[in-house]
């Protein structure tokens, strides 16, 4: 319920949003992010090496360069570090998921964040499945439009899966240390993620699965894609890229 008020109006710009203009990053915010990022990182290479009992906030702030009272100027626990590298992956995902999504539909490039890691930003398309390459071109919306949205998902994930073993390894490993809060916010972007994956496929095919049979299909295309850190060590990722992504598509699509 809304109530009336004698207030003046907001003031407005000339395309009368009463939106206030962003705030300006300082060199001091943005060190200070760099300085979180940082730890994150160390603490997914850590966690991914020694698991999470092995590992001491000592021994994280060591590795990103900084000194041990000053770690709990940005996190608060060891937990509190292990739910942020997992949401922040699980949110990066999500968010570039439907972006690759968004632009593959509209036929353009995605469109990237400032601060989006490189680490998942999208790579040219390497393969194609082999419906697509069955197949004349067709007019937009077609089977080639709804093909190019689940290959820019796949290779999407496999990109994020080359540059994030460490972070893979950890949530195959660490998701149940996390705390309730944290597990909730990560399953249910997780769940929002998959979402994403299903809905391209019922636009490849909308009368081929039930939701519940799109689910285990996309599940089963992360499993072989999230197998990566432990199956490619030592093989240089430009073989392993045009591989796994070929593999990928033929189970999402056979």
């Amino acid at each position: 319920m809304t109530r009336a008020t004698d207030k003046p109006p907001a003031a407005t710009g000339e395309a009368g949003d009463a939106t206030p203009p962003p705030t300006p990053v300082t060199a001091r915010d943005r060190a200070k992010a760099d300085r979180r990022a940082s730890l994150l990182a160390a603490a997914a290479r850590l966690f991914a090496e020694r698991g999470f009992d092995g590992v001491t906030l000592g021994d994280i702030g060591e590795a990103a360069g900084v000194s041990g009272p000053a770690v709990y100027r940005h996190v608060s626990s060891k937990q509190a570090l292990l739910g942020a590298i997992l949401v922040d992956v699980s949110e990066r995902l999500l968010a570039g998921g439907r972006r690759v999504t968004e632009s593959s539909r509209a036929g353009t490039t995605a469109e990237i964040a400032p601060d989006t890691p490189p680490s998942i930003l999208p790579a040219p398309l390497v393969a194609e499945s082999p419906r697509s390459r069955a197949q004349p071109a067709s007019a937009p919306n077609g089977p080639e439009d709804t093909d190019a949205v689940l290959r820019a998902l796949v290779d999407f994930h496999v990109t994020f899966a080359l540059a994030e073993a460490d972070v893979i390894r950890v949530q195959d490993r660490d998701l149940d240390r996390l705390s309730p809060a944290d597990r909730r916010t990560v399953r249910s972007l997780q769940n929002a993620y998959v979402a994403v994956w299903t809905e391209a496929l019922v636009a490849a095919n909308p009368d081929a699965e039930t939701p519940a049979e799109r689910r285990v299909r996309a599940l089963a295309c992360f499993g072989l894609i999230n197998s990566t850190p432990h199956s490619v060590r030592g093989v240089p990722a430009a073989r392993v890229r045009p591989t796994l992504t070929r593999m990928a598509l033929a189970a999402l699509t056979a």
